[in-house]
Parts: structure tokens; C-alpha cells; sequence
């Protein structure tokens, strides 16, 4: 293997060229995608340092390694994101998940619902809400709605390749389920101002507007979701949105205005409020 580059060469290399773009985990970072490209553990790198990439990986790693100092995110690079210890394929037609929206799992695995409760996940991207409540909760009948057909594609293929029972419409809001009734209904909406400079920040350029963007104070989606929701809840039935760090009050008039009782809001790890929801009236 002639000319063939040493792991740990490589990785030196594409770390020092990641830390240089102003990525936080560089070194991490140059594991995750050398072990993409060579599908293996990055533990192995630190087995076997002195093994050898031959060349068509080395130089499609470091494409990758370029993609990345460019600004493309992570997890559209590999196409895999974790949620919730779930391995989720991600595309940019749907958001990266991420760890705050643990917070909305947890807060639904603490509501009281029946062992075969319904339930509905509004928005559901890569699939990741639904298909953590579908592995934590198996007696659950679940059913994921999306406004795009191409994120609902990547979250049916999740839940195949998980092999977990999720029901996906495709569809705006609440609208596809005139008639319906529900025990919880949880979402992860769009709820960034449309003006907001973090839009411009991070892995943010990247994803799809339409999810992250929701009119001039961010709250477009979820006011009809919150107005909505109570005649297509069974009573008793809960509620929950994520939302942003100072969106906790507004959202909690909403819920009031709408009649929901027991409101609650929950913080997620940073400590900011994340998730807020209440419950149907019996």
C-alpha cells in the first residue's frame, strides 16, 4: 500500500484543519468522519494509530474533513444523527436532532395516559419524538404528521430500519385529522423568529427554513397548534410543545386562554425553559 496514510497522521491533519474553521470538538469531530468513511468505531483509532487508509479513502476523507471546515453540518456529512439512543438517518430535508428535544420525551413518558394511548407527534422531521416514544412505550398507537414529503420519507425509514410500528401522514398541522381524537398530541415546531440572527449561526444555514422559522415573534405555528388542539384531544388529554428559551410565558397564556389545565413547563439540561404543555379538561 504505497504512499498509503497513517491514522493517525490523517487525524492530526483534519483536526488541526476543523479547530482552524472554529470547530468546538475538532479532534472528535475528525474521528466521526474518518470512521464514516471507513465504517468502523472511532475506538478503533485509538487501538491501531499506525494503521494505514489507503488512498481513495484518505482523499475522500478529506473531502469530508473540507466539507466540514466549510460549515456543512456534521450530521448531513455522515447522514446519522443519535437521538435518544436511537441511530436516526438525517438529511437536509429535515432538522439535525438534538439533545433539548430530550426534554419533550420526558416530559410525554411523565404524562398519565392509558397503556394503548393514541398518540400524535406534529412535525415530525427525522421521526425522532415519535420513535423515542415508540420504543420507551410499545402498547402506544403513534402516528407522525409532516408538512414535507421528503422528511416524512427519512422518518418512515427510520422507523423501518428500527423495526418500530409509526403510523406517518403527511399533512399541515392538525388539519389531516378533522375527526380524530388523541390522548397526547406532542410537537417539535418551527418557533425561531423569522429575523432571528441565529438563523445565520452554526449548523442553522443548513437546515430547512420552513422547520426552524415561524413568522415575526416565532410563534406562527404554534398558536393554531395550541387553538386547535383541544377539540382533537380526548379528554384529559395533554399537550406538549417545545418551544424557545423565552417563549415559556406567552405560550403559557396561550395554553391558558385555550382552557388547559395542570400547565407545566420544563427545563431542559442548560436549565432554559424548553417544553410547555397542559391538559384537556375532563
Amino acid at each position: 500500500m504505497n504512499g498509503a496514510d497513517r491514522v493517525d497522521a490523517l487525524l492530526d491533519d483534519a483536526a488541526c484543519r476543523l479547530e482552524a474553521a472554529g470547530v468546538i470538538n475538532a479532534a472528535g469531530e475528525a474521528r466521526m468522519l474518518l470512521a464514516h468513511q471507513l465504517d468502523c468505531s472511532p475506538s478503533r483509532f485509538r487501538i491501531w494509530p499506525e494503521a494505514l487508509v489507503g488512498d481513495d479513502d484518505a482523499e475522500t476523507f478529506r473531502s469530508l474533513v473540507a466539507a466540514r471546515a466549510g460549515g456543512r453540518p456534521l450530521a448531513y456529512i455522515t447522514g446519522e444523527r443519535e437521538f435518544w439512543s436511537l441511530p436516526l438517518k438525517v438529511t437536509p430535508d429535515t432538522l439535525i436532532p438534538r439533545p433539548d428535544t430530550e426534554t419533550l420525551v420526558e416530559a410525554a413518558l411523565a404524562c398519565p395516559l392509558p397503556e394503548s394511548a393514541r398518540v400524535l407527534d406534529v412535525g415530525t422531521g427525522s421521526g425522532a419524538v415519535a420513535l423515542a416514544l415508540a420504543r420507551e412505550r410499545p402498547g402506544w398507537h403513534i402516528t407522525a404528521s409532516e408538512t414535507s414529503s421528503e422528511a416524512l420519507a427519512v422518518a418512515a425509514t427510520n422507523a423501518r430500519a428500527l423495526g418500530l410500528d409509526l403510523a406517518c401522514v403527511e399533512g399541515n398541522g392538525l388539519a389531516p385529522f378533522e375527526g380524530e381524537h388523541w390522548d397526547l398530541i406532542v410537537s417539535n415546531p418551527p418557533y425561531i423568529p423569522e429575523d432571528d440572527p441565529h438563523l445565520s449561526e452554526g449548523d442553522l444555514p443548513y437546515e430547512p427554513r420552513g422547520a426552524l422559522a415561524a413568522g415575526k415573534d416565532g410563534l406562527d405555528v404554534i398558536r393554531p397548534l395550541i387553538a386547535g388542539a383541544p377539540a382533537q384531544l380526548n379528554p384529559g388529554g395533554w399537550l406538549l410543545l417545545e418551544h424557545g428559551y423565552d417563549q415559556s410565558a406567552t405560550v403559557a397564556e396561550l395554553l391558558a386562554e385555550a382552557g388547559f389545565r395542570d400547565c407545566f413547563m420544563q427545563r431542559d439540561l442548560a436549565g432554559n425553559p424548553r417544553v410547555s404543555g397542559g391538559r384537556r379538561e375532563e
